[in-house]
């Protein structure tokens, strides 16, 4: 597996949005999504999604995704990028949900409420196991 920098570790463990993406159904050109994600202690990125959404398919068919972070505008600039193997898991989705939820909705406690209805939701954990990494900064 390739090496996360200490710099891109910094980096992935702030709540940024990272864009996904997964190969492209038919003769769809690749589109990529914002979403939250983790830094494992593997290194390796993790997302959660709805089992039933078009993204879960495509990485069933075809288990590889790039993934990219940046810091915002009126940052030094640096991004990250992150393409590697998918897997999906039935797992543990529930339990990132929430620890997503309370990182990226710190100080806006009224928006926690739409964990009730994650709860009752068919979630998967997606999680980006990195074979290649590209980065840049200023």
């Amino acid at each position: 597996m390739t090496q996360l920098t200490t710099s891109d570790r910094k980096l992935l463990s702030r709540p940024l949005q990272a864009m996904i993406t997964v190969a492209p159904a038919g003769d769809l050109w690749p589109a990529p999504r914002p979403v939250w994600f983790e830094l494992t202690p593997a290194d390796e990125v993790q997302i959660f999604s709805f089992a039933s959404t078009p993204r879960v398919s495509r990485v069933r068919e075809t288990p590889r995704a790039s993934i990219v972070v940046a810091t915002p505008v009126g940052e030094p600039e640096q991004w990250v990028s992150l393409e590697g193997s998918v897997t999906v898991h039935d797992d543990g989705a529930y339990q990132l949900a929430d620890r997503l939820a309370r990182r990226y909705y710190a100080g806006e406690p009224a928006k926690l409420a739409v964990l009730d209805e994650w709860r009752r939701a068919d979630l998967v954990r997606i999680v980006v196991t990195p074979e290649r990494i590209q980065r840049y900064s200023v």
